[in-house]
């Protein structure tokens, strides 16, 4: 007969995460035993992620394995570990087993361990919670001495009684920012690389790529052992130096459970391990967490509403510390983009002034070509919006508008779930120009969701959406009477444009690669301002196969009449590169692919650009 199991409820911390998120009310999924589904998957995972205690009570990770069945259920939740190691430079390893023990000796342990563990396989982005006790482990030695500062291998077994576990499924299971990865099995060869903060360039190399990282948090007696994914580079520096450590990262949308920041609400130790899959690099550390919230979190880590800080007491990074590599699989594709720190790029993304919001109102729409329109703006507030500099942006928000409310999965729009609706548009309007102080202009391309919902409004409705500030440092200098080139990728001419009442447009230089589809937008630039053109050459692709019937016939010779020298193909480096009398300074904006094309064709020029990936 099946047993009864006690239900396992919600702690106080688990409860304030739930209350100060305002998550509705569910039941805890987590059982008091190992489920079938979590038996299934430490059999099928080739890691385990795996966290303890040390004799200071700092919590540690690490990661062990290399091939599936290294982990596997012994009986009824009983589970056993039998996998290399490094026990000299290892924290958990080292707290659980012991460390290193005479060669050909093996070393046992009958003392209990608090433990948690994370099974996990990336190539199926499957993963299964576990917490318990290490009721018995054994190291014993296996391969040789590899040298003065390494460690010998050694094969390190364990039994865990499992005593929970989650989830009964894998929806469960969170498996949203986990990138694919193929394990392979790798003879660990440990060094340690260095032990003391600040962090070094080895390991400040490694979040600078890290898509993927676990971390252990407590309970009381209880441990909690998870991971954090995210495109890489989603973890950010924030201090490195000799007076401490501090790291940060963005908090996704996940199951709305909350169980790691649960225990961090009540004891903010916690242990970290970030793999490098390549080299088998690994870093260890402990520290002391602190969860932001709300506009705290806006304020560091723009575009986000949670974040968490560690700041870092221990370390310990370790070279070919790991017993496997990764061959690299698919990306999430929840995983949205890299959120920087404020003082590494500056994006409006919240009210600074005062607590008041300011709106901007759509007030007129034009479209220039099929994918292409300038939309003007009212601000209510044109003192507390405060004015715009020529090259910066705007940041409207779109959530009241556009937002679907929260949804644990969402396969057929990932990058919605994490999506703010926030966006930052190019003021394409001069602040010199003939439009009143509070009006604003922005030209933009149909690309998205939020685009093409301001490509479908009907001025009558009056379209209201909050004005978040603006920003940027893209600025056009001419000095010495030099003549200065800038090179403009379609719609990538928008801060020119706001520019262009300041320029000497005798001494402008425009280099403009644009497909014959949008030859509207040069026709209405020249429109409005006929010096340009006979400082322009125009790069026209697609003129030999227009998808609209008489567009070549009738755009290149309306473009010719302005004065323009129009080049009927793409750019090619020799364009650029065979300039004569120009500034030694040149000015992009455009799509990344020319972008680097560029970068490259002028690496002998000082180049000033802006991808506009906010």
């Amino acid at each position: 007969m099946a047993s009864i199991c006690e239900r396992i409820g919600w702690h106080e911390g688990e409860d304030e995460m739930h209350s100060k998120l305002r998550v509705p009310y569910q039941d805890n999924p987590t059982s008091p035993f190992l489920t079938p589904y979590g038996a299934r998957s430490v059999s099928n995972s080739p890691l385990l992620a795996l966290g303890t205690l040390d004799e200071a009570g700092r919590p540690w990770t690490t990661l062990l394995g290399g091939e599936a069945g290294f982990a596997r259920p012994l009986g009824q939740s009983i589970v056993g570990i039998r996998t290399l190691v490094d026990p000299a430079y290892d924290p958990v390893v080292r707290t659980l087993l012991g460390g290193t023990h005479e060669e050909n000796v093996p070393g046992q342990s009958s003392q209990h361990h608090a433990v948690s563990a994370l099974s996990i396989d990336p190539a199926t982005r499957s993963r299964c919670k576990l917490a318990g006790t290490m009721v018995a482990g054994a190291l014993d030695q296996v391969g040789t001495n590899l040298g003065d500062t390494q460690a010998p291998s050694k094969e390190g077994q364990m039994v865990i009684k499992v005593e929970q576990s989650l989830g009964l499924n894998p929806t469960s299971n969170c498996p949203k920012y986990i990138s694919k990865k193929q394990i392979i099995p790798s003879l660990p060869e440990p060094a340690l690389g260095f032990d003391t903060l600040p962090l070094r360039a080895e390991a400040i190399e490694l979040l600078a790529k890290v898509d993927l990282f676990f971390l252990t948090s407590s309970y009381g007696k209880s441990l909690s052992t998870n991971n954090r994914g995210g495109s890489p580079g989603f973890i950010r520096i924030m201090q490195n130096n000799d007076s401490g450590t501090t790291l940060i990262y963005p908090e996704y949308s996940g199951n709305q459970l909350y169980q790691t920041l649960g225990n961090l609400c009540v004891s903010p130790k916690a242990g970290f391990v970030v793999p490098d899959f390549d080299t088998g690099d690994v870093l260890y550390m402990s520290g002391t967490t602190e969860i932001v919230v709300g506009k705290d979190a806006a304020a560091i880590l723009p575009r986000s509403n949670l974040a968490v800080k560690l700041h870092v007491e221990k370390v310990f990074f370790v070279r070919k510390g790991l017993a496997f590599r990764a061959q690299a699989g698919q990306p999430s594709p929840y995983n949205p983009p890299v959120r920087f720190l404020v003082t590494e790029r500056a994006e409006p993304d919240a009210q600074t002034a005062n607590a008041s919001v300011v709106y901007a109102k759509l007030i007129q729409k034009e479209l220039l070509t099929e994918s292409i329109g300038r939309f003007r703006f009212s601000v209510t507030d044109a003192e507390d919006a405060g004015r715009w500099k020529p090259g910066q942006y705007v940041a409207l928000a779109f959530e009241e508008e556009l937002g679907a409310g929260y949804s644990h999965m969402r396969d057929d729009d990932p990058l919605s779930l994490n999506d703010d609706l926030v966006r930052t548009f190019t003021v394409s309007s001069s602040v010199r120009g003939n439009l009143p102080e509070d009006e604003f202009e922005i030209t933009i391309r149909n690309v998205g969701k939020v685009t093409g919902f301001l490509f479908r409004q009907n001025i009558q409705a009056a379209l209201e959406v909050p004005l978040k500030g603006f920003a940027g440092a893209f600025t056009i200098k001419q000095v010495n009477g030099e003549v200065v080139p800038f090179v403009a990728g379609g719609i990538g001419i928008t801060p020119l444009l706001a520019h262009l009442p300041d320029l000497d447009l005798g001494r402008t230089r425009l280099f403009w690669t644009i497909n014959v589809r949008d030859t509207g937008l040069v026709v209405d630039t020249f429109d409005r301002f006929p010096e340009l053109a006979t400082s322009t050459i125009l790069y026209v692709s697609g003129a030999a196969h227009a998808t609209v019937r008489g567009q070549e016939s009738q755009t290149m010779p309306s473009l010719e009449g302005y004065g323009v020298q129009v080049v009927p193909r793409r750019m090619v480096a020799s364009d650029v590169q065979e300039q004569r009398g120009l500034s030694t300074t040149w000015y992009i904006c455009a799509g990344s692919t020319l972008r680097q094309a560029l970068l490259l064709w002028l690496s002998d020029k000082n180049t000033v650009y802006e991808d506009f990936n906010y």
